[in-house]
Order: structure tokens, then C-alpha cells, then sequence
């Protein structure tokens, strides 16, 4: 059957492919039993609980776009809201395109709308303001748990997704 995915297929998908994703990495995952939350998983790494809010991530040109809002329809219009820490402490996204998953801790994000990741280095070889989405793959979740949590020493490897 060849059809047009819905936003709750997108979904559905992108949830099923960040659960499998964190439990390759060993990681606990957990759903809320009822619906309503703001978080659609709960991932345990171990050194913490993560909410983790799960979006379906777009291509655009050599960047993955990780959206921090949700759109719903009510009797007054569509209203328009975006994820916080006091909500959420990461939002993933999974991009079908290149079958990748991220985690975007909230506070990288909370002030945006959106946040590209750039899938492969600028061709001019910038690097301010460029975020590499490997920096964001789940196995570096525990070091982005670490860094959060308030521990800013420099540990592991270097980009902190380099090594498993």
C-alpha cells in the first residue's frame, strides 16, 4: 500500500524508532499509561530518568530539523505551543531519510522553535553556530545527562558521540 503518512503515523514511527534506538544503547524505556503528558517516554539511562518528548524530524538540505512546538486544533484556532524544562528534559527526533535518532536536552532548545543538525560538515568548513547532530546520538546521552545534572568536567571521548 503506497500512501501519504499522517502526523500521527510520523509519530508513531518516530516513537518506535527512538524506543528501539535507546534500548540499543542499553537504556530502560518507559511510557506513561495515560495519555495527556507532554512527554511521550520516559528513558533511563542509569545515572537518571530523562521525559523525553519524541518528534518526527524533518530533512532540509544536509541538516535534520528537531521542532520544539506542538500544533493543535481548538474551537479557537490552532494553537501554537513550544516544550519547557519544567515539562520535558529532551526532546528526540527520529528522521526517516537517514534513519537517524537524536536527543536534544530541552535547555539546548527550550528558546527555539526549531533546531537544525547538521548531518555532514558545512562545505566552507564553518563550525560557530553549527551543530553537528552526532553530538546529539543516544550514545551520548549519559555524557549530556552528566553535563546537565551539573558535572562539567571534560570525560570520554571527544566529540562526546565518538565512541559507544
Amino acid at each position: 500500500m503506497d500512501r501519504t503518512l499522517s502526523s500521527n503515523d510520523k509519530g508513531g514511527i518516530a516513537e518506535a524508532a527512538v524506543t528501539l534506538e535507546a534500548l540499543r544503547h542499553g537504556f530502560v524505556v518507559s511510557r506513561p499509561v495515560t495519555d495527556g503528558t507532554r512527554y511521550d517516554l520516559i528513558v533511563d539511562t542509569g545515572a537518571r530518568l530523562w521525559r523525553v518528548q519524541v518528534k518526527w524530524a524533518a530533512t532540509e538540505g544536509e541538516t535534520i530539523v528537531i521542532r520544539n512546538r506542538t500544533v493543535r486544533v481548538t474551537t479557537r484556532g490552532r494553537v501554537i505551543t513550544r516544550y519547557c524544562a519544567s515539562e520535558v528534559d529532551a526532546i528526540a527526533g527520529y528522521n526517516a531519510d537517514h534513519d537517524v535518532c537524536v536527543l536534544v536536552p530541552i535547555d539546548e532548545i527550550q528558546d527555539a522553535v526549531h533546531m537544525a543538525l547538521r548531518l555532514a560538515p558545512t562545505r566552507n568548513n564553518q563550525r560557530v553556530g553549527v551543530r553537528m547532530a552526532e553530538k546529539y546520538c543516544f550514545g551520548a546521552i549519559a555524557q549530556l545527562g552528566e553535563r546537565v545534572a551539573g558535572s562539567h568536567e571534560v570525560g570520554g571521548s571527544s566529540p562526546p558521540g565518538s565512541t559507544e
